[in-house]
C-alpha cells in the first residue's frame, strides 16, 4: 500500500498538469493522506538509510538527511541539512554529553549518534504535541539514550526559557545544539546562557541556528561578552553559529 502511494505521490510531483488535473478529480482528504502516505514512505526508507550509516560510521550523505527532513513533514520548522550534518558530525566526535534546545528532527537523529557511541542527549521541550510525537519515534527505534524533558517555558528576569530538570542540571555540557526556544519568545534563545552557563564543559561547542536572522546575531554578540569567547558564523546559505569555549590551561 505504501509503495503505490509512494508511486502516486512521485507522479503528482513530476507532472503539474496530472497534479492540477487529480485537484478536480481527487477528494482533498484523500489527496492529504496520499502526501502523508508519501511523506512516510519516503521518511522510512531514508531512516533505514541514515541508520546504517550510524551503524557503520560512515559519513553523513546529505540527499538522505534532505529526505528525512521531507519525511518528517515540518520544513518551516525543521533545522536546514547544512546545520543537521554539522551537529551530527559534533555529536559523533563528542565524548561528553550533549544539550539540545528545542527537540525535532535533530533529536531523532542525534539520538541515534549517542545510542551507537554511548553518549548520552538531554533535549528541552516545551510543547507537548511535539513532545508526544518525538516520543513515539524515540520508542519505535528505541533510543534509550535520549533523555526528553517536556516542560512549560519559564519566567526568568527579563527572558522567558526552558525548565532545566535536576537530571540536566547534573551534567556538564560538551556540546549544546540551539534551534529553540522560538524567536518569538521573550528573549528568544537568550536564556541558554544566564541559566546554563555553570555547566558548559571547558571546550563546549555551541551550535547556534539561524543565524541569518538578526535577532540571533544580537544573542550571539551578547553570548560572546558573557562567556569571553569568540564565535564564527557558518554556512553563507543558511547560516550558524559556531561557539567554542576555552579549555582548560594544561
Amino acid at each position: 500500500m505504501r509503495a503505490v502511494m509512494d508511486l502516486i505521490g512521485r507522479k503528482l510531483e513530476r507532472f503539474p498538469m496530472l497534479s492540477s488535473f487529480a485537484k478536480f478529480v481527487v477528494p482533498t482528504s484523500a489527496r492529504q493522506l496520499i502526501r502523508t502516505l508519501h511523506r512516510a514512505f519516503v521518511f522510512h526508507l531514508a531512516m533505514k538509510k541514515f541508520l546504517a550509516s550510524v551503524e557503520h560510521e560512515l559519513p553523513f550523505d546529505r540527499d538522505v538527511i534532505s529526505d528525512l527532513v521531507f519525511g518528517w513533514g515540518n520544513e518551516a520548522w525543521s533545522a536546514d541539512s547544512e546545520y543537521l550534518i554539522s551537529c551530527l558530525e559534533h555529536a559523533r566526535q563528542c565524548r561528553g554529553p550533549i544539550l539540545e534546545c528545542g527537540s525535532g528532527l535533530s533529536t531523532l537523529l542525534i539520538g541515534a549518534v549517542v545510542q551507537k557511541t554511548g553518549n548520552i542527549l538531554c533535549s528541552l521541550e516545551h510543547q507537548k504535541i511535539w513532545g508526544n510525537r518525538l516520543a513515539k519515534q524515540l520508542k519505535r527505534y528505541r533510543m534509550t539514550s535520549v533523555h526528553l524533558h517536556v516542560r512549560p517555558l519559564k519566567d526568568y528576569a527579563d527572558f522567558a526559557w526552558y525548565q532545566a530538570p535536576e537530571v540536566v542540571t547534573a551534567n556538564k555540557y560538551a556540546l549544546v545544539v540551539c534551534d529553540g526556544p522560538p524567536s518569538a519568545t521573550r528573549g528568544g534563545r537568550y536564556g541558554l546562557i544566564p541559566v546554563m552557563k555553570t555547566l558548559l564543559a571547558p571546550g563546549c561547542v555551541i551550535l547556534l541556528d539561524d543565524a541569518g536572522r538578526t535577532h540571533e546575531q544580537l544573542i550571539a554578540n551578547r553570548w560572546a561578552v558573557e562567556l569571553c569567547s569568540h564565535y564564527e558564523t557558518v554556512n553563507a546559505a543558511n547560516p550558524y553559529i559556531r561557539f567554542e569555549l576555552a579549555r582548560k590551561a594544561a
